[in-house]
């Protein structure tokens, strides 16, 4: 078991890719034109919120490298969370809950709304984050207890950017 120091927190941000087009190769998908806009809306949230040293994990398919790419950031690609992954999967690859600073995930259906209810409720459930939504978690440890905090929920459909 990770030993875990009072008041030290570990960002985690989940972000679905934004909506793309259908197609027989999963892989190959593109971002439509309104998926475009998701994720230039939300990589301006993230921008003007994004936690210091902030490590950004890309699947490798097409939607997931355009998302990340509206940041206007270096980010990583990484197979283990392709559209297949699940939670441990997805914890690996950004070492969650002992490594340092923030990491931002941008990955898929099932496996990031898995991961929110493992995190959150204890086990894996399926949740369904939307669409070029972000999910925002947080762990700490409060009275020698770790704790996942959920900061902050944000749908592309609500910001400004998106009108």
């Amino acid at each position: 078991m990770p030993a875990f120091v009072e008041g030290t927190t570990m960002d985690l941000l989940l972000w679905r890719h934004a909506e793309a087009e259908d197609g027989d190769d999963d892989a190959a998908r593109a971002l439509t034109a309104r998926g475009e806009k998701q994720a230039k809306a939300m990589a301006r949230w993230i921008r003007q919120h994004q936690p210091r040293h902030l490590r950004i994990v890309v699947s490798p398919t097409v939607r997931t490298r355009q998302t990340a790419e509206a940041l206007e950031l270096p980010f990583d690609l990484e197979r283990r969370i392709g559209p297949e992954a699940g939670a441990p999967e997805l914890l690996a690859a950004v070492g969650w809950p002992t490594a340092r600073g923030a990491a931002l995930l941008v990955g898929h259906q099932p496996g990031l709304g898995q991961l929110a209810s493992l995190l959150l409720a204890g086990q894996e459930s399926e949740w369904t984050i939307k669409k070029g939504a972000l999910w925002w978690l947080s762990r700490r440890v409060r009275e020698g207890e770790p704790q996942t905090v959920l900061r902050a929920v944000v749908s592309p459909d609500f910001l400004p950017w998106m009108k």
